[in-house]
C-alpha cells in the first residue's frame, strides 16, 4: 500500500486549468513527445510542458484544448527543453489521455 497523504499535502499542489496555445514535435525526446505552451491565465501566465501524448492527439487536436496542470513543481530538464508544468493525464488503453474539465471553465481556475 502506498503512503497516505493528508489534505494539507494535497493543498500544497497548485493545479490549474490551462489552454494549450501551441504544440510542436519534440524529436530530441527519447519517447514520442510534444512540446506544449499552455496559458494558465494572468496570474500564472504561459508555461511550457513536455507531454508524451502523441498516440492519442495530433498537434491540431491539442490547440485550444483545456487541460489541468500542476503549476508549482520546479522546472524539469527534458533533454534540451525545460518542462515548467506537469500536464495531467492517465494511462489509457492506447497511451496517455489528458485530464480536462467537462465544461468550459475560465483559464487559471484552481482545482479543489
Amino acid at each position: 500500500m502506498e503512503a497516505q497523504v493528508t489534505i494539507d499535502d494535497f493543498k500544497k499542489l497548485d493545479i490549474r486549468v490551462g489552454k494549450i496555445i501551441s504544440a510542436e514535435d519534440f524529436p530530441q525526446a527519447r519517447k514520442p513527445t510534444y512540446k506544449l505552451k499552455i496559458d494558465f491565465g494572468p496570474e500564472i501566465g504561459v508555461k511550457k510542458s513536455c507531454a508524451q501524448i502523441t498516440v492519442n492527439y495530433s498537434k491540431e487536436q491539442l490547440l485550444g484544448r483545456l487541460v489541468l496542470g500542476v503549476v508549482n513543481f520546479p522546472p524539469r530538464q527534458m533533454g534540451p527543453e525545460v518542462s515548467e508544468t506537469l500536464t495531467l493525464g492517465v494511462d489509457g488503453e492506447n497511451g496517455v489521455v489528458l485530464i480536462q474539465p467537462e465544461r468550459n471553465v475560465e483559464v487559471g481556475k484552481k482545482l479543489y
